[in-house]
């Protein structure tokens, strides 16, 4: 598995284009890899996510994948193409490295969402609905959303020192995109905390085949770093 980040300059109408439409990017994405490339196997699949710094609002392509990308197409349309490269690394020495009881700081952009199964208003339901995919749009909707999730992907949330959850929900939005005919229609939340790992195979999974769904339209993706917090103390 490899990790590649590549920056996009947002001054460039192929960057904007990019960057509003996750179709789009998904299909610079997958045209990084030759069509015989490996998009999904045991280890792992491709991932991506885009990330916005705060210090300079700066905007980075991550991605995750089985087999090296080339991103010269997307440095030409949407980069600094005289200037600036991609970073590929070797994703094997940070999960080699994943072990049980370890504390990591964690980001992810994910597509919370539940399949809708009842309706507490009604008595019954003659909508249609039941059955369907509905997006959680409250805060805590979307961290207990999480934190189920956890213990089958292998970590747990820390608690803070107020003994909530140690999660920031930040960047919550409705997103529409055309694709094809289609409009499509995901609600996204990035989640930034502390957690700890459980089951450091299960964990070394996530990090290579994701969280949740919309995998394809840049969720799913979580990334960790050293827990600065775990160190200073």
């Amino acid at each position: 598995m490899f990790i590649s980040r590549i920056p996009l300059n947002k001054a460039r109408y192929g960057a904007k284009q990019l960057i509003g439409s996750p179709y789009k990017l998904h299909a610079a994405v997958e045209c990084s890899f030759p069509p015989d490339a490996v998009r999904k196997n045991n280890e792992g699949r491709i991932l991506w996510r885009l990330d916005t710094l705060t210090n300079d609002n700066g905007v980075w392509l991550y991605v995750v994948s089985p087999e090296k990308p080339d991103f010269t197409h997307i440095v030409e349309q949407a980069g600094w193409p005289m200037h600036a490269e991609w970073e590929t690394k070797d994703y094997a020495p940070l999960l080699d490295r994943i072990a049980k009881g370890q504390q990591w700081h964690f980001k992810l952009r994910a597509n919370p969402v539940r399949k809708a199964s009842e309706d507490k208003g009604r008595r019954h339901r003659a909508d249609g609905i039941v059955g369907k995919i509905q997006g959680h749009v409250t805060v805590d909707q979307q961290v207990k959303w999480l934190i189920d999730r956890s213990e089958p992907h292998g970590f747990r949330i820390l608690e803070s020192e107020a003994g909530q959850p140690d999660i920031v929900v930040k960047e919550r939005h409705k997103e529409q995109f055309k694709r094809g005919d289609a409009i499509v229609t995901l609600v996204t939340a990035v989640f930034e905390g502390r957690l700890e790992v459980t089951d450091a195979d299960r964990f070394r999974e996530t990090l290579c085949q994701g969280v949740g769904r919309a995998k394809g339209f840049g969720c799913g993706l979580l990334t960790v770093a050293p827990d600065v917090k775990n160190k200073a103390e």
